[in-house]
């Protein structure tokens, strides 16, 4: 099995395993839309992942994998070309940054959402990453405790099969 599922009872369950999980404060939504703070519905694919190398090992992943650093960033700019794409920054569009004070994005999975192809106001950053400290809901994304997430990654997630 390389997919997993996430169901709105906060627990993403992998092979035998559940995790528990956040996802967006919106809830989660077949209609998603730009800013609705909402995790779509829907087979969610995970494209690659990305990692703070300063603050981390790299995950084990069979899937291709890159370092982050200060200069980059995600569009969130539904009006620009670049949305729902990664950016360099400085940007001028509306962007998120990548590189965060807190723990967050130290590892991110890039889902498939609205990326083949972009339309504009159906949302972007849409990703698989890191809880807060108080497991706080999302902006629309997927987070899991750190080891929860090595462990995903290192047995071969590929995709996350959402569930409303």
């Amino acid at each position: 099995m390389s997919h997993a599922v996430l169901t709105a009872d906060g627990f993403l369950t992998f092979g035998s395993d559940r995790y528990p999980a956040c996802f967006g404060r919106g809830g989660i939504r077949r209609e998603k839309e730009e800013g609705d703070g909402a995790t779509p519905v829907g087979f969610l694919p995970l494209r690659r992942v990305l990692y703070r190398a300063d603050r981390l090992a790299a995950p084990r992943t069979a899937l291709p994998l890159e370092p982050i650093g200060p200069r980059d960033g995600w569009c969130d700019d539904s009006r620009d070309p670049a949305y729902n794409r990664m950016v360099r920054l400085p940007y001028g569009g509306r962007h998120e940054e990548l590189w965060r004070q807190d723990a967050v994005y130290d590892v991110i999975g890039i889902l498939g959402w609205n990326d083949s192809p972009v339309v504009p106001d159906r949302g972007s950053a849409i990703f698989l990453h890191l809880t807060t400290p108080d497991r706080a809901p999302t902006a629309g994304c997927i987070a899991l405790g750190l080891d929860h997430l090595r462990d995903v990654l290192a047995k071969g997630l590929t995709g996350i099969e959402v569930h409303g």
